[in-house]
């Protein structure tokens, strides 16, 4: 319980290898749409293309994704990858993706992100001999595709309760407002479903009286705004807040470290270095894992998955807390114990978090 390996923020370890991959992405991105309007080449099997639909620096969930799979190929002779960055703009998203299953280059192709099952479907029906593998997405039926939906409602309840215990008091700095913050990119199925939900949970699961409140930055990369929204939550008494908003998560680390406030994240782990005087803790998904076992399972030909989804969650180890991190072992030990009580008791099923669907 609470294991956590360093592969998990992998992208650090990377750099050079991933500089390569994003100055090719861009190339190929272009040459993707210019032979998506000729003939398609044969599918190699063995070809697998990572559609990022954003930006990966940056990104913990999408520099996992990267990773995942650039261990599943290095691992399968005769596989190579090529990553394709898509960008900000969603409604660019549909076309690269056509583009790169147009170009018949990919046997593979592999995401994540909630909106992609739906995009993958579409094109699916423009090319039927594409595959896909998304993670973080549910989708069911569809024999092109196999999703991979992690137990977020657990993720965010581990961050909401360690948020929780900070708030009244299991920190240095806490005041006594009760009062947690939720800075978001914007809204999406997965922050609205599970994320916030369980995040809500673990909040009241220390005290029913803690308040939350949501800021929304509008997009994945203006870390000033999201600075600025962060300034207006500590000034109104909050005291912690969860970022959920990609690059711009910078901007409310900035302002939390002057204000000498608190910060709990998600997906990120004990490589990172973030002040111990901010950061309290991060609750992590294992997607680097996940992609990689999934890429390796469909490379190698296993039968029985497109068309189908899974969950994954606390129970399998695709969820958990980076405990081992200097940022927690910071806390004081009483705040520790409790919040290591309460992971002991969320592995035993206290509180239970089903998720039949999505």
């Amino acid at each position: 319980m609470g294991e956590y390996t360093p592969a998990q923020t992998s992208w650090t370890r990377k750099v050079s290898r991933m500089k390569r991959l994003k100055t090719a992405a861009a190339i190929v991105a272009v040459l993707l749409l210019l032979s998506s309007c000729g003939p398609a080449a044969p599918y190699d099997s063995l070809k697998v293309g990572v559609f990022v639909p954003g930006v990966a620096s940056g990104s913990p969930i999408y520099e996992m994704l990267v990773e995942g799979a650039c261990r599943a190929v290095e691992a399968t002779p005769g596989a190579a990858l090529t990553v394709v960055e898509a960008g900000f703009n969603q409604a660019e998203w549909l076309d690269k993706l056509s583009a790169m299953a147009g170009s018949g280059k990919f046997g593979l192709i592999v995401t994540s992100n909630p909106a992609l099952p739906e995009l993958c479907a579409v094109v699916a029906e423009q090319y039927p001999r594409a595959r896909f593998l998304v993670a973080d997405a549910w989708l069911e039926g569809n024999d092109a595709i196999h999703t991979v939906l992690y137990n977020q409602l657990e993720q965010g309840y581990l961050a909401g309760y360690l948020a929780g215990l900070v708030t009244t008091g299991g920190a240095p700095g806490s005041n006594p407002e009760k009062k947690v913050g939720l800075v978001i990119a914007q809204t999406y199925p997965t922050l609205d479903k599970l994320i916030e939900p369980g995040f809500r949970a673990g909040l009241k699961a220390v005290d029913p009286a803690i308040e939350l409140e949501t800021r929304v930055v509008g997009n994945w990369f203006d870390a000033a705004k999201a600075g600025e929204l962060a300034k207006g939550l500590f000034d109104a008494g909050v005291d912690i807040i969860l970022p959920i908003a990609g690059g711009a998560n910078q901007g409310v680390l900035s302002v939390a470290a002057e204000s000498g406030r608190r910060v709990v994240l998600l997906e990120s782990g004990t490589g990172v270095a973030y002040d111990p005087e901010v950061v309290v803790g991060s609750a992590w998904i294992a997607q680097d894992r996940l992609v990689e076992e999934k890429v390796k399972a469909l490379l190698g030909g296993v039968e029985g998955l497109y068309g189908t989804a899974e969950l994954r969650g606390f129970a399998e180890g695709y969820i958990g807390f980076a405990d081992e991190a200097p940022w927690f072992l910071a806390l004081p030990a009483a705040t520790r114990e409790r919040f290591t009580a309460a992971e002991k008791a969320l592995a035993e099923g206290e509180p239970a978090f089903p998720v039949t669907g999505f």
